[in-house]
């Protein structure tokens, strides 16, 4: 391990010198920022692209509750509905790279622990839900790209066999159906911990701004997690059935999951305060965009 760390350091001490004698030969490369600054930008920039996503994807679930379109929308839906709108392209692609950006910042908090959260077993947890969130919008960031080449023509409709497709080949697998139950758990959980998070969490902690401040956005960032854990119980439970029945078929999109919470006892209620839960967590991000304290970590090894 000594070794290891020595070696490191020495790798890091020769690229610093290589790139202080890149600036004192280069007017250019001096006016680049340092490499903090840059991680810095690019997490604040994911964040703000984390916020448009949420954002439309409440406002469409919104407009679905109140029987102003016909379905509601998860965050893949609202990137669909992006490339359908004026300069659409442009839109996808400054998304794409905005979520690309999110993921890195993601990559630093689980791999790197740039949220020092430790590595105890709580620590741990948090850091695994920060590569999870790194993996869901890493994907997301895909399908954004994906539509460059082709648009759908119903996005519910391509979601939903994408994600019955890769039920069924879940399920091809040895003891599938438990696999796809074990999912559809995970997901449940993932949804209960947001719920739970949101109601328990202090959110403002890593904001630097005022205490007047904290205390109007704290709201926001509670309604918006508890939202976001809500929406995913009911995707959760279909891929539950699927496991259960051994039927593909059962899996839906998360527009389609978030259209049967509205086919429920007071569904529609449920589902309208559930859009503007996603509008808070959106409306939220864009305040850690501008707020959030961004501390690139100094020493790149994960076990730190």
């Amino acid at each position: 391990m000594t070794a290891f760390t020595d070696a490191r350091h020495e790798i890091r001490r020769r690229l610093a010198a290589l790139g202080a004698a890149g600036r004192k030969r280069s007017p250019l490369l001096r006016r680049v920022p340092a490499l903090d600054r840059l991680i810095e930008w690019a997490a604040r920039v994911g964040y703000g692209a984390l916020g448009f996503v949420y954002l439309s994807a409440g406002v469409l679930t919104f407009l679905a509750a109140t029987d102003r379109i016909r379905n509601a929308a998860g965050s893949k839906e609202a990137t669909f509905w992006l490339a359908e709108q004026p300069l659409g392209r442009l839109w996808l692609i400054l998304l794409g790279l905005g979520l690309l950006a999110f993921v890195q910042w993601c990559v630093l908090q689980a791999v790197f622990d740039a949220d020092h959260a430790g590595t105890k077993w709580k620590g741990l947890m948090k850091r695994a839900s920060y590569a999870g969130n790194g993996l869901f919008h890493g994907i997301l960031a895909y399908s954004a790209f994906g539509l460059l080449i082709k648009e759908p023509v119903d996005p519910n409709a391509v979601e939903t066999a994408a994600n019955q497709d890769k039920a069924a080949m879940v399920l091809s697998l040895p003891f599938g159906d438990w696999l796809l139950i074990a999912i559809g758990l995970g997901i449940i959980a993932a949804g209960v911990s947001n719920i739970v998070n949101g109601l328990r969490a202090d959110f403002t902690r890593k904001l630097s701004c005022s205490a007047r401040l904290c205390r109007r956005v704290a709201p926001l960032a509670k309604a918006g997690n508890v939202a976001r854990g809500v929406s995913f119980v009911p995707l959760g439970i279909f891929v539950v059935m699927g496991g259960l029945r051994s039927r593909a078929s059962e899996v839906r999109s998360f527009g389609d999951a978030l259209d049967g919470l509205e086919a429920q006892p007071g569904g529609p209620w449920i589902l309208a305060f559930t859009a503007l839960g996603l509008m808070a967590f959106g409306a939220f991000s864009f305040i850690e965009a501008r707020f959030r304290r961004i501390q690139p970590p100094h020493d790149l090894n994960p076990l730190s």
